[in-house]
């Protein structure tokens, strides 16, 4: 196709069989978007699981229909024919399951909520309790929290979990001789990544002798990615956070709540406020500076 073509008004509309300013034509394309939309959100739902098998499987059903029909199989051809014509009420049968984690997920990307339900002020509720019972009983514990920069790198040393963020989960991994108590837990998009991953330790020669690895770890994390690392002392109960590299040490129960709150809540306000080109020149030059004080 030449470039002519491609700019040809008129040509397109040929193509289309309708105007390109006209209802009819947005109507096409909006209609085309809600089935883009759906068939994306089924793929994200079935990826990685178990459930991408059965598609698998329909996928080699109705080939076999096409190398079935295309060989002249008569009775083969009609069988499958007849599953073809009941397909809508099969794959209920077959994916109910499925189907239904689909409308809960189509449920929970929704922008309606209720007004009184606040995900940010549960999640903080829950790093509170879960916090303040580990710093009673000298719990120790390694929360680190991505932020914009990845950290799947250091998900992947670890047990993974993708579980739901919640006060008694985060408790229970830590309590001492558990199998997933030893290393740190990764917050990623509110849930529990993994436990049990293992971070960068810090090679400064400028921390104390009196912090142990999971403070060197969260400083070294610190070093390299812009999370924010919660730690509980084994040995003290004194609660440490690291953000924005920099080491802010027994803190308070109210300290570290409000240096969260303000850090979670920022950060989502300059991501809806922020547009694409200022994100990206602002990851690159927060880059820039590390590279420059190291």
């Amino acid at each position: 196709m030449s470039f002519n073509r491609f700019v040809d008004i008129e040509f397109w509309e040929r193509t289309f069989g309708t105007s390109l300013f006209s209802f009819k034509f947005w109507m096409n394309i909006l209609d085309i978007m809600i089935i883009w939309f759906l068939v994306y959100q089924l793929l994200k739902a079935i990826m990685g699981t178990k459930e991408i098998r059965l598609i698998k499987g329909v996928m080699i059903f109705f080939i076999a229909r096409l190398v079935s029909g295309f060989a002249q199989l008569t009775t083969v051809t009609y069988l499958m024919d007849q599953i073809i014509t009941y397909w809508a009420i099969v794959v209920i049968i077959i994916f109910q399951p499925e189907l239904r984690r689909f409308l809960e997920m189509l449920g929970r990307t929704t922008t309606i909520y209720s007004l009184n339900a606040d995900p940010k002020d549960k999640i903080i509720q829950d790093y509170e309790k879960a916090i303040n019972y580990m710093a009673k009983r000298k719990i120790g514990a390694l929360i680190a929290i991505e932020q914009k920069d990845s950290l799947q790198e250091y998900i992947e040393t670890g047990i993974l979990l993708d579980a739901k963020l919640t006060s008694e989960l985060l408790i229970n991994i830590f309590i001492p001789n558990t199998p997933l108590h030893d290393g740190a837990v990764i917050i990623k998009n509110n849930k529990i990544a993994a436990a049990s991953t293992y971070l960068p330790l810090s090679e400064t020669t400028s921390i104390s002798k009196d912090y142990g690895t999971r403070h060197r770890a969260a400083i070294g994390l610190s070093e390299v990615t812009d999370a924010i690392t919660i730690i509980v002392s084994e040995e003290t109960g004194n609660i440490s956070i690291t953000k924005d590299n920099k080491f802010l040490a027994k803190l308070t129960l109210e300290q570290m709540l409000k240096i969260l709150s303000e850090a979670l809540l920022k950060d989502e306000n300059e991501e809806s406020n922020q547009g694409f080109f200022s994100t990206f020149f602002d990851k690159k030059q927060k880059k820039r500076r590390k590279r420059n004080e190291k």
